[in-house]
């Protein structure tokens, strides 16, 4: 038997987009690494933080597209381990996958890596002000 969401409902019809965001906010959300904070730097502009130790930039990729920030780590296993013998290993080497959905009209507008810390920074645009439009006569 085939669960009903309140988005089935006969009376919500063309919300599919609003469906699919919520699907892809709970798959984002089940992630856990690398752990990362967001702040708010005031007038639309926010910056992610990720921590990536270990990661330089070319083993890093920042892609953004149909209002989704993903960034991506890989690494070369034997590279991660650098011809050493660990005793103990509490680093994460491993790659990774992390995912954000970005709101209507947040762009991505810069990463940079700064101390084993991936910072990306997203602004919304300022609003366009009302204008008067001519009407010509005919």
């Amino acid at each position: 038997m085939e669960r009903m969401t309140s988005f089935d409902h006969p009376l919500l019809l063309g919300f599919e987009h609003t469906r699919m965001l919520i699907e892809r906010v709970g798959r984002t959300t089940a992630e856990s690494y690398p752990p990362y904070n967001i702040e708010d730097r005031g007038e639309g502009r926010i910056r992610i933080t990720l921590a990536v130790a270990g990661f330089a930039a070319e083993h890093l990729q920042v892609q953004v597209g149909d209002n989704q920030l993903t960034v991506v780590g890989r690494r070369d296993p034997e590279e991660a381990q650098g011809g050493r013998d660990y005793l103990h290993r509490g680093i994460a080497a491993r790659g990774f996958t992390r995912g954000f959905v970005l709101a209507d009209g947040l762009e991505v507008v810069g990463a940079r890596l700064e101390d084993g810390l991936l910072h990306i920074d997203a602004e919304r645009p300022p609003r366009r002000q009302a204008r008067l439009v001519p009407i010509q006569k005919g």
